[in-house]
């Protein structure tokens, strides 16, 4: 198949959103001829398998995350394990953690594997586990959750 001219901007466009490398990013589009929705297809699927590879992987480091209900009725606490303390300062792990803890809030499951096969609140068509496997894919670390609790008056 001969290569394409991939627009810089399409490239860097999609790198921004899905974090996947530059290479990547020109390797999938190419495949997909140009279409971003068959591309952003390629870097899931294959952010996911690398995110498999990596799931045996010990997770020795972490944050502990919190949210509380804008009703200060419900609130939970949401352990997110990593690798490294450097993953763990990184925006895309801070954000998992807190979007973990709204939907341990929202949704109250009663253990992990529950959890994770939770359609995510803030877009059904995805479960927590692919939001997890998304930034393991993106920080190259094995990332899980290690446990969590939700309160409520």
């Amino acid at each position: 198949m001969p290569k394409r001219n991939l627009d810089l901007n399409l490239i860097k466009s999609l790198r921004e959103e899905t974090g996947a490398g530059v290479m990547d990013v020109k390797k999938a589009l190419d495949e997909a001829s140009n279409d971003v929705r068959k591309a952003k297809e390629l870097l899931q699927k294959a952010g996911f398998e690398k995110a498999e590879k990596k799931s045996q992987r010990e997770t020795g480091d972490g944050s502990v995350f919190s949210y509380i209900h804008a009703t200060s009725k419900i609130g939970s606490l949401v352990v997110l394990n990593c690798e490294t303390d450097f993953v763990a300062r990184t925006s895309d792990f801070q954000n998992l953690g807190r979007e973990i803890a709204m939907q341990v809030a929202a949704m109250n499951p009663k253990g992990v594997k529950e959890l994770m096969s939770q359609a995510y609140i803030r877009d059904p068509k995805r479960t927590v586990e692919m939001l997890v496997k998304e930034v393991i894919a993106k920080t190259g670390e094995n990332i899980k959750v290690g446990e969590f609790a939700r309160l409520g008056v």
